[in-house]
C-alpha cells in the first residue's frame, strides 16, 4: 500500500500556536535594498552615456549593446535552418492579397503567419514585420489586424505573425476547454521562461529568433524590397520590435508602440513584468530601454507612447530626450521619432497613424498624412495558417519548453564532476562574512517554551528575521526554514518542546520578507525573483547566505553541530547551503523539487519563482549538489513535482526519501531529529 501524504504538507502546518512574528516591514526593506542596487546601475550608466560625445564612442557602445544583448537573452543557434515556408490559403481584399503561411524559424518549430500584400501600386513592396502584442488571437486580433490593413493600405507588404504562446501558437493548449492551460501570453510566457532562464536561455530568445527568421522568409519573396523592411509592434509586440532593433541590422526603420519607457521608473511601479523582458544581468551590465533605439541609430526609430500608460511616461519622455541627442551626434537628429497620446495603454487609431507618417516619410520618401481608412477586420478563422486553428491539433510543433529541454539534456551531458567551488560559482554564492549582529525585539512564553524575537543582519545591513526557541543546554540546534513562513509550524514547536533549540528564520523573500501581491497582478515572489535576475543575481544564493547565517548565529548559541530543516520552495537553497558549508552537520527538506532537470522537463510548474537560478544547469542540478555533502546526512521528505503534486513511490529519488503520511508528528517521520 502506497503512503498517502498531503502537497502542501498540512500535518506540518497544523499551527500548536498562534503564528508568531518579529514585527517589522522586512519585505518593504528587502524590495528597497535592490532597489538601491539598482539605482546605483542607472547612475552609472546615466554618467557613461552622457559622456558620450563622438560618432566613435556612440559606435563604440552601439557594438557593445548589440553583442550584449545576444549573450544576455542566450545567444541564437549556430546555423539557420531551412524555413520549410509553405503557404496554406488566403483570400483577396480591396487594394491587397492575403497568403497564410507557416514556415519553422527552427527545426520543427513552427511559426503561423500572414501575407499582406498590395495589389495596387508597383513592386517590389517596402515590408513590415507585424509583430504582435499579449493578444489572446495573436495577429488575429482585430486591433492589430486594423494596424496591419492599414499599412497595407498605405503601400506596405506586411507579414504578421502570432509568438509563442499566442494566436494559433498556444503551447499549453488544452484540447478539452479550446483554451490554454496557463493563459495565453503572459501566462504561457512565464510558464516556458522561467524553465528556459535554468538553462541559460530567456523567452527573449525564441521570440527574437522568430522575428529574425519572419525577416529572412520576407527577403525569400521576389515582391519585397529588401532594403525596405521595418518592424513594427505595441506591448508585448513594441518589445520585439525593440529587441530586433538591437540584433538585426538589415532592419531599415523600427516602431515601439507602448513598451519603451526606462528602467528607473518602471522597477517599483509597476515593475517586472513577463519573462521575455527578464534578461539576467541586463540591468547590472549598464543597460537600460534607451540602448535598443541606440543599437541601430540613426536608422528611424519611432516611439509611440501613451500618457496613462502601465508602462511609465515619464521614463518614456527620459529615454526619448536622451537618444535625440545621441542620434543628433550622429547627424541623424530627425530619425528618432516621438509620440504620445492621451489615452491608456493599446494601440489606439492616433498611434497607429503615427507610425503610417513616419514610415511612409522614411521608407517611402512621401509626406503622408497617415490617415488611416475604414478597415473591417477579417473573422479570425479566415487567418488561421492551421486547418484547427492550432498548431497543436494541426500536426503537432516543437514548443519553447521541447526545445529547451533538448538543450538541457545537451548541457547535462557535457557538464564536469561539480565542485564546491563550482557550485558557489554556479550560483553566485560568494564568501560570507561570520556570526551575523542580532537585535532581539523581545520575549514570549509558548507552551512552556521561551521564543526570543531577532532581527540578523545579513548582507549589505539588511534585517531578516528569526524566532529562536530555546532549548536545554548540550542538544543539538536546528535551523529551520519554510516558504509557508516560520511563525506556525507544528514541527518546530515539536522539537522546542523536546528542549531542541531552534532558530526559525524568514529568508529574503519568504515570510514576513514577502508581499502577497504584486502592484500589478504579477506574483510578488515573481516580482522580487526577477529584480535580482536583472541585477545577475538570484534568490537561491541570497536564500543559502541567509540561511548559512543562521547556521553561524546557533552554532555561537549551542556551541556544537547544527542542524537545517527547510521546506517548500527554500528546499534549493537549503541544498546549496548544506553542500558548500561542512558545519551542517544534517539536512531535511520537505515538500521541495529535487531536480532542476525536472522542471525543465514539466509541461507545468508552479510556485517556482524564487527557485531559478539562470545558467545552473549548464553547471550543476540539485542531485549533484547534494552529492557534495559526502558523508553528512540528508533525508527528502515527501519530494514534490514541479506541479507541486507529490511523489509517490518509485517516483521519487531510491535513496534518502521519506514518504509522510498525512497527520504523521515530526517524531514519527524523523525520529533521530528528536531526543
Amino acid at each position: 500500500m502506497r503512503i498517502l501524504f498531503l502537497a502542501v504538507g498540512l500535518s506540518a502546518l497544523l499551527p500548536a500556536q498562534a503564528a508568531l512574528t518579529v514585527g517589522g516591514d522586512y519585505a518593504t526593506a528587502f524590495e528597497a535594498w535592490l532597489t538601491k542596487q539598482a539605482e546605483g546601475h542607472w547612475d552609472k550608466r546615466e554618467r557613461a552615456v552622457a559622456a558620450l560625445e563622438t560618432s566613435d564612442g556612440i559606435r563604440a557602445r552601439q557594438a557593445f549593446v548589440r553583442k550584449a544583448m545576444v549573450e544576455l537573452i542566450g545567444g541564437f543557434p549556430a546555423e539557420k535552418s531551412p524555413l520549410k515556408a509553405r503557404v496554406t490559403g488566403g483570400f483577396a481584399r480591396d487594394g491587397y492579397r492575403v497568403e497564410n503561411v507557416i514556415f519553422e524559424s527552427q527545426p520543427g518549430f513552427r511559426v503561423t503567419a500572414n501575407l499582406y500584400l498590395p495589389t495596387v501600386g508597383k513592386g517590389p513592396y517596402p515590408a513590415v514585420l507585424g509583430v504582435a502584442g499579449h493578444s489572446a488571437n495573436g495577429k488575429a486580433s482585430a486591433t492589430y489586424q486594423s494596424a496591419f490593413i492599414g499599412f497595407v493600405k498605405q503601400g506596405f507588404a506586411v507579414l504578421a505573425f502570432d509568438p509563442p504562446g499566442q494566436g494559433e501558437r498556444s503551447e499549453y493548449f488544452d484540447v478539452d476547454s479550446g483554451k490554454s492551460k496557463v493563459g495565453i501570453g503572459t501566462g504561457e510566457h512565464t510558464m516556458a521562461g522561467l524553465q528556459a532562464l535554468l538553462t541559460g536561455h530567456t523567452m527573449a530568445r525564441y521570440e527574437t529568433y522568430d522575428g529574425i527568421r519572419a525577416l529572412d522568409y520576407l527577403l525569400t519573396r521576389p515582391e519585397i524590397d529588401p532594403k525596405r523592411i521595418a518592424v513594427a509592434g505595441n506591448s508585448g509586440g513594441g518589445t520585439q520590435a525593440a529587441y530586433l532593433a538591437a540584433v538585426e541590422p538589415r532592419l531599415a526603420a523600427i516602431v515601439s508602440s507602448c513598451y519603451m519607457t526606462r528602467w528607473r521608473e518602471l522597477w517599483s511601479g509597476p515593475g517586472p513584468q513577463d519573462a521575455e523582458q527578464v534578461f539576467p544581468g541586463f540591468v547590472s551590465q549598464g543597460l537600460d530601454f534607451g540602448d535598443f533605439a541606440l543599437a541601430l541609430a540613426p536608422r528611424p526609430f519611432l516611439m509611440t507612447t501613451a500618457i496613462q500608460d502601465f508602462f511609465p511616461i515619464a521614463g518614456a519622455r527620459a529615454t526619448y530626450k536622451q537618444n535625440q541627442r545621441l542620434f543628433d551626434l550622429l547627424g541623424g537628429g530627425e530619425k528618432a521619432g516621438y509620440f504620445e497620446y492621451d489615452d491608456t495603454h493599446g494601440w489606439s487609431q492616433p498611434r497607429r497613424e503615427a507610425a503610417y507618417r513616419f514610415l511612409s516619410n522614411w521608407m517611402q520618401g512621401t509626406e503622408s498624412a497617415g490617415k488611416e481608412p475604414a478597415v473591417q477586420p477579417e473573422e479570425e478563422s479566415a487567418l488561421y495558417a492551421t486547418a484547427t486553428g492550432q498548431l497543436a491539433t494541426s500536426g503537432g510543433t516543437e514548443t519553447v519548453q521541447s526545445l529547451n529541454l533538448a538543450h538541457a539534456r545537451r548541457l547535462a551531458a557535457g557538464r564536469g564532476a561539480l565542485t564546491v567551488g563550482g557550485l558557489r560559482a554556479a550560483v553566485g554564492l560568494g564568501t560570507l562574512a561570520g556570526r551575523p549582529a542580532a537585535r532581539s525585539l523581545g520575549e514570549v512564553m509558548v507552551k512552556g517554551v521561551r521564543v526570543e524575537k531577532l532581527e540578523l543582519t545579513v548582507e549589505g545591513g539588511l534585517a531578516i528575521p528569526a524566532l529562536l526557541y530555546h532549548g536545554a543546554a548540550g542538544r543539538r540546534g536546528v535551523v529551520f526554514a519554510s516558504s509557508f513562513g516560520k511563525g506556525a509550524d507544528a514541527d518546530v514547536m515539536e522539537l522546542a518542546a523536546a528542549g531542541t533549540p531552534v532558530l526559525a528564520v524568514d529568508p529574503r523573500g519568504m515570510g514576513e520578507s514577502y508581499k502577497a501581491a504584486g502592484r500589478t497582478g504579477y506574483r510578488q515572489g515573481y516580482q522580487l525573483a526577477a529584480r535580482a535576475i536583472l541585477l545577475e543575481r538570484n534568490l537561491v544564493e541570497m536564500q543559502a547566505a541567509d540561511l548559512l547565517a543562521g547556521v553561524s548565529y546557533l552554532e555561537g548559541v549551542t556551541g556544537g553541530p547544527v542542524r537545517l530543516y527547510a521546506k517548500g520552495a527554500v528546499g534549493p537553497a537549503a541544498m546549496v547551503a548544506a553542500a558548500v558549508d561542512g558545519r551542517v552537520a544534517e539536512l531535511a527538506v520537505e515538500r521541495s523539487i529535487v531536480s532542476y532537470m525536472d522542471v525543465v522537463a514539466a509541461r507545468i510548474h508552479e510556485g517556482l519563482d524564487q527557485t531559478v537560478v539562470p545558467g545552473i544547469l549548464g553547471k550543476a542540478d540539485l542531485p549533484e549538489v547534494l552529492r557534495l555533502m559526502g558523508g553528512r546526512p540528508a533525508t527528502l521528505i515527501s519530494p514534490a513535482h514541479p506541479n507541486g503534486r507529490p511523489m509517490l513511490r518509485g517516483e521519487a529519488p531510491k535513496a534518502g526519501v521519506v514518504l509522510r503520511g498525512e497527520g504523521w508528528s515530526l517524531r514519527r517521520t524523523m525520529p533521530g531529529w528528536l531526543p
